[in-house]
């Protein structure tokens, strides 16, 4: 049985106005079974929670630390914790 877990992770940088919400959500539907969101921060951080199997959220996860996404990552802090459920796909915000 797969490990359910939740992802919380806030990507600093140059990542408001470029997509980034955008193409998160869109490779997290690429990986699969992931629920969650992507939320612009008012101190021009995003932050992106997702659910779902623990590989699948690495996944995501690497992808945010890649440098593969719009605009410019400077860096990327996550925490780990139980998945919460209440999540109806992956959604930007």
């Amino acid at each position: 049985m797969k490990e359910e877990v939740r992802l919380t992770a806030w990507v600093r940088g140059r990542v408001q106005g470029v997509g980034f919400r955008w193409f998160t959500r869109a490779t997290a539907l690429r990986i699969g079974e992931l629920v969650g969101f992507a939320l612009n921060l008012d101190d021009g951080r995003v932050q992106v929670v997702a659910e779902g199997p623990k590989d699948r959220c690495e996944e995501l996860l690497e992808w945010l630390r890649a440098g593969d996404t719009p605009g410019r990552v400077d860096g990327v802090t996550e925490i780990w914790d139980t998945p919460r459920g209440g999540y109806d796909g992956f959604a930007t915000r």
